[in-house]
């Protein structure tokens, strides 16, 4: 393994090159006018897996986009490493917030990547790093240093709920048979604290409409005599937490654990500094659930979030209207034993009780997944923290997340196996966000780790 440096070093505008031709493929699953650019992602993915020395590789056909499915199998009696991955990202809006075009991939210094970090949509979540795994298989077959077989599936619909992926995995089983999955989708607390993701949160999505008369009205002629739909529902969102930002839907609490004093005062070990976050965020004060922690209230804490709101007139000047329906997007992120569905019948149930009889209102789920949390004492996760202990020369610290990989549970349920989330972004690489980007040194970093993974989980796994 010792070679490994070598060859990224001797490789290193190969493989940024390579990434950024990938970065330039607007690949939007939830906007159906960028389907072709999707497929077309679909196809380089196929095309690098081949490339990089997968004896297999399959574009399978789904209800919605395809899976890219490939493998290097060695020998069936050694242990098998199952990537999983995703080739579509999040919308770009709003464009204009971004200092470059978002498919014009572009590497910029910053002061936390002084050696440049790749600004476009997709450079971490999850372009970036999942193709580390591809140019780190690439090595391994190229200098005879896989140890193990491996298998890769890369979806297309992650950001979209992976409702084709949740439709693909229990028809295939035997093709996705594995010892443990490994997915790069997450984070590390800084380039010299490396951290392992041990947590998940799960997630609730719901689209709301609430409706008053059957057509825009003059607000001179119907104000304050006919309901306001933007009104009554700016109130009801409101209603949604109390004066201690506490969640007040009725039974919304009663599975989520509470971590001890013990694991509470672990987690506060975690290097975070409150003024560098706030500074980083240009606000000048925290919010939050009463109580907890900024580090708790987004990792074990579950939250609800308006993610977009919408009515009436929204253009250029003035019109003076009452809008006839108004609408907004709401996401709940939930903890380990809060069940999405059930999350998203109480939020519904609550949320049409709560209107008022001048009103209608229609609450649409779209999607969800479960909660994970990882353990830290088996064979996958000794194996990867001696792979960052090796490649950062310190051990990484265990750390759960705010964010969500809702397909990771279903992984658990249908194929029997763990998963390890070795992340290699920074919270600081504005992910979902405008200007989003990924570390030069990041990507390499991880090129550089994943091997080590493989090497010690074989040797783990005898």
């Amino acid at each position: 393994m010792n070679t490994i440096k070598t060859y990224i070093k001797d490789n290193k505008d190969r493989f940024l090159n390579e990434l950024i031709e990938l970065l330039k493929i607007p690949s939007v699953s939830a906007d159906s006018a960028y389907k072709k650019d999707v497929l077309r992602t679909a196809d380089f993915v196929l095309d690098s897996l081949k490339k990089a020395g997968c004896d297999k590789v399959e574009l399978c056909e789904t209800p919605g986009y395809p899976i890219i499915y490939g493998e290097k199998i060695i020998d069936k009696n050694l242990p098998t490493v199952l990537v999983y991955g995703h080739y579509d990202v999040q919308p770009a809006d709003p464009i204009n917030l971004w200092t470059s075009p978002p498919f014009e991939p572009v590497i910029k210094k910053t002061e936390i990547h002084p050696e440049g970090a790749i600004f476009a949509r997709g450079a971490c979540d999850d372009k970036g790093q999942m193709f580390m795994h591809v140019k780190a298989l690439e090595y391994m077959t190229s200098t005879g240093n896989l140890p193990c077989n491996v298998k890769f599936m890369i979806e297309g619909e992650e950001e979209v709920g992976s409702e084709s992926l949740a439709w693909f995995v229990p028809r295939n089983r035997e093709k996705l048979a594995n010892d443990v999955i490994l997915i790069s989708d997450t984070g590390m607390i800084a380039n010299d604290i490396p951290s392992i993701t041990t947590g998940l949160r799960g997630l609730s999505y719901v689209e709301v409409e609430v409706t008053g008369p059957n057509r825009d009205l003059h607000s001179g002629l119907y104000g304050g005599a006919v309901a306001n739909p933007i009104n009554i529902l700016t109130k009801m969102i409101a209603s949604l937490h109390d004066e201690n930002n506490h969640i007040t839907i009725p039974g919304f609490y009663d599975n989520v654990e509470d971590l001890s004093s013990e694991e509470r005062a672990e987690m506060a070990k975690a290097p975070f500094s409150l003024d560098k976050y706030k500074d980083a965020l240009k606000i000048d004060e925290v919010y939050g659930e009463k109580g907890y922690s900024t580090n708790e209230r987004n990792s074990i804490r579950p939250t609800l979030d308006v993610n977009g709101i919408w009515g009436g007139y929204m253009g250029e000047g003035a019109k003076t209207v009452i809008a006839s329906s108004a609408f907004a997007k709401i996401s709940m992120r939930l903890v380990p034993n809060q069940d999405w569905r059930e999350i998203t019948e109480l939020f519904k149930k609550h949320f049409e009780s709560i209107a008022p009889a001048s009103v209608k209102v229609l609450v649409k789920p779209h999607h969800g997944g479960q909660g994970y949390v990882t353990p830290i004492d088996t064979i996958e996760y000794k194996a990867a923290s001696k792979a960052y202990e090796t490649s950062f020369g310190k051990t990484p610290i265990p750390q759960r997340s705010g964010g969500s990989i809702p397909i990771v549970a279903l992984f658990e349920k249908e194929l029997k196996s763990k998963t390890i989330l070795m992340g290699f972004g920074l919270d600081s690489d504005a992910i979902h966000s405008p200007n989003e980007h990924f570390g030069v040194w990041n990507y390499l970093k991880g090129i550089e780790t994943i091997p080590y993974f493989y090497q010690y989980f074989t040797a783990l796994s005898k």
